[in-house]
């Protein structure tokens, strides 16, 4: 095993003193890891439709064109009501075999359009009357991206002061004299998943084709906002 010489350990043992004071300045100490969470009931402010039309035919070019004028008359009607937003949804078309399954008898299409809308009434009154030629697809109520920023930057402010309060309590509880924050993540939850329902008096609707304009309940979202982060309580 080869020998060091003199010079060589020195310099080592100086290396080694100079890097004391790097470890000591990255050790942390007396930290504890808090988590706080807020929460508050959202009511849903907007309604969102899908309804669609479907139709099957021998000839696939008069069947798209059937669905075509459909979904155009549909269009048409909705740009009428004011404070709805329109959307055309997925359109689909695949053949339809005999009871062997091999040879193609005719073609079945299906086409959705999407109707969103914070007036409730209206948009209710709207899907009431395009169900008469449509069918419906599914209900759903959100909170609105508006609704969503107001509420979302209110729980903020909550959330960090919770976290500051137990921050506080951690500190005194340590004998403490002060803390401070190492690190800390905000996580939000309960904003994004929507609420589907069908009511009872618009499946009516589908299946009579007759007008109807039903009474709806959005409800709300109980949403929340999570303060979880590491603090270093300062000893007296």
């Amino acid at each position: 095993m080869p020998r060091l010489s003199r010079s060589a350990a020195v310099l080592l043992a100086a290396g080694a003193l100079a890097s004391l004071p790097a470890l000591a300045d990255d050790a942390r100490y007396n930290q504890i890891s808090l988590r706080a969470e807020v929460s508050q009931e959202v009511p849903r402010d907007l309604m969102m439709v899908t309804l669609y039309t479907e139709a099957q035919d021998a000839d696939p070019a008069r069947l798209a064109a059937q669905i075509s004028d459909s979904v155009n008359k549909a269009l048409a009607q909705a740009r009428q009501v004011q404070g709805v937003t329109l959307r055309q949804g997925a359109r689909n078309s695949y053949p339809v075999y005999d009871d062997k399954g091999q040879k193609i008898t005719g073609w079945r299409e299906r086409a959705e359009i999407r109707l969103e809308s914070p007036d409730f009434p209206a948009l209710s009154r709207l899907t009431g009357d395009l169900l008469q030629n449509l069918k419906m697809g599914s209900m759903d109520f959100a909170i609105s991206p508006n609704s969503r920023k107001v509420n979302e930057d209110a729980l903020l402010k909550e959330a960090v002061g919770a976290f500051k309060g137990s921050a506080a309590l951690a500190t005194e509880a340590m004998g403490g004299k002060s803390y401070k924050v190492v690190n800390l993540n905000l996580n939000t939850s309960g904003f994004n998943p929507t609420f589907a329902r069908a009511p009872v008096m618009m499946m009516k609707a589908a299946r009579d084709a007759a007008p109807v304009t039903p009474d709806v309940e959005a409800g709300t979202s109980q949403v929340s906002i999570t303060a979880e982060g590491t603090i270093e309580v300062v000893m007296p």
